[in-house]
């Protein structure tokens, strides 16, 4: 029964490009924006199983989002529900097919290891927030298991310094519920297997995008302030969906040098959060 999901999953996601890059090229021909890409990927989103529940508003320009990240499917859930290109890995650029669809989306690419381009990368940044896109990165830099949140990274908030005219800020706290490490892309699993694994799924899983509320970066100068209260308000949603404190993420993740702390005993940890709240 997974194969024969998998198989009516994928001839379904063909017919809906076979429909909606067509119309993508005919608009373009008269219009600058295109729907369509936005209206693949909410199609591709439910086709895929997720049934997408948008908390809150999205601003639809002139913004940044920020959000914690699990799954290829945050990129069909987020694009579908507000349009937003994306902040991807330069590798994604060379992947048959998802390549050139990211692409359609404006996607921006970027190499993580080439640190003698993080200008010309910061550039890219700039030019699609002044086209008045709204554009979305995940700044813990790799997907996690909907348990966690990792340390923000900051070096693509630089565009941020200082933010172009009008731009606001706007954070994402994407909740995928009780099914959240089972479709979380986590660890050493090979990205064709986790589709394979989303894709032969029984029936539809929820994931609910809360958009909080958007604030204005001039008010926290330095990206990593901007980082540090992006954080802080998704931390707070996602303690608020999850009902029960975070906890670490359990895997090393080389290319962005996170290692996880050793496990504190009972005591040990009330005695570090007692510690850090009096230090707020």
């Amino acid at each position: 029964m997974g194969k024969l999901r998998i198989t009516v999953r994928g001839f379904m996601l063909i017919v809906a490009l076979v429909v909606f890059v067509p119309l993508h090229y005919i608009y373009r021909l008269v219009h600058y924006g295109s729907p369509f890409p936005m209206l693949f990927l909410r199609s591709a989103a439910r086709i895929c199983g997720a049934k997408v529940t948008r908390i809150g508003t999205p601003l639809r320009r002139d913004v940044f989002f920020l959000s914690n990240h699990l799954s290829w499917m945050d990129i069909l859930a987020l694009a579908g529900a507000s349009g937003t290109a994306f902040v991807a890995k330069a590798e994604l650029a060379r992947a048959p097919v998802v390549g050139w669809l990211a692409k359609l989306n404006r996607t921006v690419f970027v190499e993580r290891e080439a640190r003698m381009n993080v200008a010309e990368q910061i550039n890219q940044l700039r030019e699609a927030l002044a086209d008045n896109w709204a554009v979305t990165v995940f700044p813990e830099g790799t997907t996690t298991d909907g348990q966690s949140l990792l340390p923000f990274k900051t070096a693509m908030l630089r565009v941020l310094e200082p933010p172009p005219p009008g731009v606001m800020v706007q954070p994402v706290m994407l909740d995928y519920g009780a099914v959240a490490e089972a479709i979380g892309w986590v660890g050493e699993e090979h990205g064709r297997h986790n589709a394979m694994r989303v894709l032969s799924w029984k029936g539809s899983f929820a994931i609910r995008a809360h958009f909080l509320d958007p604030f204005d970066p001039r008010d926290y100068p330095g990206r990593k302030a901007i980082a540090a209260e992006s954080r802080r308000r998704i931390e707070e949603a996602l303690l608020a969906a999850l009902g029960k404190p975070l906890r670490p993420f359990a895997y090393i993740v080389e290319p962005i040098r996170y290692t996880p702390k050793p496990a504190l005993p009972e005591p040990a940890v009330a005695a570090e959060q007692q510690a850090a709240s009096g230090t707020d």
